[in-house]
């Protein structure tokens, strides 16, 4: 060591990152493994860093204005940030600090060429990788270079493009150093990137190499294409050789510059298979070391790879643990929840302990492992059918990778025991009183829950939520509820072919279902109507609602004229839907009843753009609407062949789809009913330990999962350490895109619509909800942000029941997550909307405010304007 500014790469791990930043710290650690080339080299610490910005108190000034910057005033950063650079770049380096770095320069080679390397404290992080933010600058000469070069990295910290990473990802920018690498230069045949892991697929067992000729900032800057190499088990298993016509090569007297490749060479491979596939074993080595896939910059020197770079690979997604190796399939839950946002872990562990089926869990979000149900070809072929009525998308990716014969073979069924088979229950009769009975006995069972559970606190609270936990999965696998809702969905598929069939009809059920009964999550949107008509007549009540801006405004209202009554509709409506949110399968998420300011934007949407009485008109609309669509299919029918046959059939199943299909939204209601009174008893403990002053916020639990918060409670004793790092596990998840099918490889597929019926240029989605309808779209991500006129279009990455009372004054519905069954697809049919789901991608793919014409009942999108 070279006094407190200065140490030799070989001195530094990752355990320093403080003291050398990212890049130092792994480069490092890679010296120190068998096997691996790192050119020699030394860091200039954080210390110096910290010197330097002692020495420059208007730095202090211009840094306290960047800060309430907004990450999209762009201009405003790049003046500050210009000027804070040129404020670093104008100090000169202390006589001791000069020293140390010109003394580890001559125990090297002083005239030698040298890389001088920016090396930030929150870089090649886990969590976020700030790839380029910061500056390196190659084949610099001679100590006084070196020297500026080391303040230019230093000032680096302060680019526009680093400044702005920073204010988007909410770190602050006195929290992170700078240190500086300064390494031998090396002068490569070939230079390139290596992913231990595809980054595409995410498939662990791939290895990506992208190589090209001369230094590797031609590939960084994206000069060239370049050559790709996947390797897997040892072997180059892909190529595809670029025209590589530009390098990137060293001056003799410093510096770099573009050459053009000769002609001859820009075909030839920049690696041989056998290169690609040893530099492939050498980056397994740096994995294993560093514990999770790596993003490798290598040189090629004389056919020996030194590395220069390694860092994690942030964008993959995890892999749900498994007791064993053996290849898995995973599906999420999610894309069938309508919910593909990250989940905190009491609302994992809570979804978990009252799910009808085992699930694991990756990257915050739930899984099924489908591998047992895939393994035989009974269970793959139900299975495949199953998923495939709801959502193609989801039965594609799961063929996907079933197509590939070596990745889950095909077992034997299981032979049929001696015991009599057990078929498939009697289907139940078409009868409204099963619907009634089954809500009585649901109402019921919330009923004595909510009075058994008030009495229980403490260990005594953690006694009891496990039977009713029981209770509760109990009442949702009563084979009758499960009937009751495969006859409505039956029905649907059944006319939805047959009328097809027979008459051409598309999606024909979209317009029998209009106004069906004991739809829950459809009343709850008219219910909202039914508010806003007791609010619209009183002005004061309006303009107090249009100026809310928190949760407390329930207590203000009374004090408006006709305010009284506003509060008590609002009230009513909270009494029996308040227990429901935006991704209400998280219990984490703050409930209507705890936030009912998120209502007032659509009430007051209501309010503007709906007449008196507009729920009572618009379920007896569409009651009638369905009705004739009855008619006219059955007189259609009669007039066929054996049609007075088909119309009878087409009848009872029309009957049969109307008494069942609305009950398709209840069971969510009982799950999310309960899930309320779960959350208020565990609130009440969560409060109690921050009286005890074990927690000091109450929603701390819900970084705990439900035995974590269980021997809290009987211990008064939390982790603060795992608490703080599960908060920031969590926010990492956001930058995380779940797929809909993920292997044990981590290979991610989201599956394709394998169609030739869609224009070019239109967006591919499923057809849910008939008809064809032209409008403004809003791209819409919060509900609580909604803004919505009469005839918009609402875009948005999922729905689930919570986003019902938007779709009254919407025209037509577009998401990139869905299925035929999926909530959102249940209330734009009972609502007639047209509504096209599964869109991949398609809050990036359309703007707010462009106009777009939504194709309903052929299942694709067109942007217009």
């Amino acid at each position: 060591m070279i006094g407190q500014y200065v140490l030799d790469l070989q001195e530094v791990d990752e355990t320093q990152l403080a003291l050398v930043g990212g890049k130092g710290a792994h480069l490092g650690a890679l010296s120190r493994i068998e096997g691996i080339r790192v050119p020699a080299g030394f860091c200039v610490t954080t210390h110096a860093f910290r010197q330097i910005m002692a020495q420059a108190p208007s730095a202090e000034h211009l840094l306290d204005q960047l800060a309430h910057l907004n990450p999209d005033d762009r201009e405003a950063i790049r003046t500050l940030s210009a000027q804070i650079r040129r404020t670093i770049e104008g100090i000169a380096i202390p006589g001791d600090l000069a020293s140390a770095i010109t003394r580890a320069l001559s125990r090297l080679d002083e005239q030698a060429p040298y890389a001088v390397r920016s090396s930030a404290t929150a870089e090649d992080l886990p969590t976020a990788s700030f790839a380029g933010q910061q500056d390196t600058y190659l084949n610099v000469v001679g100590p006084t270079e070196i020297l500026r070069h080391v303040s230019r990295c230093w000032a680096s910290q302060f680019t526009e493009r680093a400044v702005t990473y920073r204010q988007r990802n909410g770190i602050d920018h006195r929290t992170v150093d700078m240190a500086v690498v300064v390494q031998r230069m090396v002068f490569p045949h070939a230079s390139g990137i290596l992913f231990t892991a595809d980054p595409v697929t995410g498939n662990r067992k791939v290895a990506t190499v992208d190589a090209g000729f001369g230094l590797g900032e031609a590939l960084v800057s994206g000069l060239v294409n370049p050559d790709v190499f996947k390797v897997r088990h040892g072997e180059v298993v892909a190529r595809t050789i670029a025209a590589k016509q530009r390098a990137v090569h060293a001056l003799p007297s410093g510096g770099t510059q573009e050459v053009e490749v000769d002609p001859q060479r820009q075909q030839q491979p920049a690696l041989t298979d056998a290169q690609a596939v040893r530099l492939a074993h050498l980056g397994r080595r740096v994995e294993e070391h560093f514990g999770r896939p790596q993003d490798i910059e290598w040189c090629l020197v004389d056919d020996d790879f030194q590395i220069v770079q390694s860092r994690p690979i942030t964008t993959l997604f995890p892999i749900p643990e498994a007791a064993d190796q053996k290849n898995r399939i995973y599906v999420s839950v999610g894309h069938q929840q309508m919910m593909t946002d990250p989940m905190k872990p009491l609302g994992l562990s809570m979804w978990k302990l009252t799910a009808m089926a085992p699930m694991t869990e990756a990257g915050g979000r739930l899984f099924v492992d489908a591998t047992r149900a895939l393994s035989t070809p009974k269970g793959r072929t139900g299975l495949l059918d199953l998923v495939g009525r709801g959502d193609p998308l989801t039965r594609d990716a799961l063929e996907t990778v079933l197509d590939r014969d070596d990745f889950l073979p095909l077992l034997p069924d299981p032979a049929p025991g001696k015991s009599p088979a057990v078929g498939a229950p009697a289907p139940i009769e078409t009868d409204p009183a099963v619907v009634d009975g089954l809500i009585e006995r649901s109402r019921a069972s919330i009923d004595a829950l909510r009075r058994d559970i008030a009495t229980k606190a403490g260990p005594a609270l953690f006694d009891f939520l496990p039977e009713a936990f029981e209770e509760h999965k109990r009442v949702l696998t009563d084979p009758l509820n499960h009937q009751a809702i495969m006859a409505g969905m039956e029905a649907t598929w059944w006319l939805n072919d047959k009328l097809h069939e027979w008459l051409g009809e598309k999606n024909a059920a979209d317009t029998l279902t209009l106004s069906a009964p004991d739809n829950i999550t459809s009343e709850m949107g008219l219910a909202l109507l039914d508010v806003a008509d007791v609010i619209r007549p009183h002005p004061e009540v309006v303009a107090f609602l249009q100026n809310v801006d928190d949760d407390s405004f329930l207590d203000e209202l009374p004090k408006q004229a006709g305010g009284t009554r506003a509060r008590d509709a609002v009230e009513g409506y909270l009494d029996r839907y308040g227990m429901r949110c935006a991704g209400e399968i998280d219990i984490t998420r703050p409930r209507w009843r705890e936030s009912p300011s998120t209502l007032v934007p659509a009430i007051l949407d209501n309010v503007r753009n709906f007449e008196p009485g507009a729920a009572r008109r618009r379920f007896e609309q569409g009651r009638q609407e369905a009705w004739k669509k009855e008619q006219d299919v059955l007189t259609r029918l009669r007039a066929l062949p054996d049609g007075e046959s088909k119309a009878d059939e087409t009848q009872r199943m029309i009957k049969r789809v109307r008494t069942f299909i609305g009950y398709r939204e209840y069971p969510k209601y009982d799950i999310v009913s309960r899930y309320f009174l779960y959350k208020q008893a565990l609130m009440k403990e969560a409060e109690r330990l921050v009286q005890a002053k074990v927690l000091p916020e109450k929603e701390d639990v819900f970084y705990l999962t439900f035995q974590e918060l269980h021997d809290a409670v009987r211990s008064n004793r939390v982790d603060d350490r795992l608490v703080r790092q599960r908060k920031e596990a969590f926010q990492t998840y956001h930058a995380l895109t779940p797929s809909r099918v993920l292997t044990s490889e981590g290979e991610a597929i989201n599956g394709a619509y394998r169609r030739d019926d869609v224009p070019d240029g239109a967006l591919a989605g499923l057809p849910v909800s008939g008809g064809s309808i032209e409008g403004r779209a809003r791209v819409i991500l919060d509900m609580g942000q909604a803004d919505l006129e009469p005839g918009d279009i609402l875009v948005t990455a999922f729905t689930d029941p919570s986003w019902s009372p938007l779709f009254v004054g919407i025209a037509g519905l577009v998401t990139e997550v869905g299925g035929l069954m999926t909530h959102g697809a249940v209330i734009a049919r009972e609502y007639g909307l047209s509504a096209v789901v599964g869109v991949d991608r398609v809050t990036r793919l359309i703007r707010d405010g462009q106009r777009i014409r939504v194709h309903g009942s052929d299942g694709y999108v067109e942007i217009l304007s």
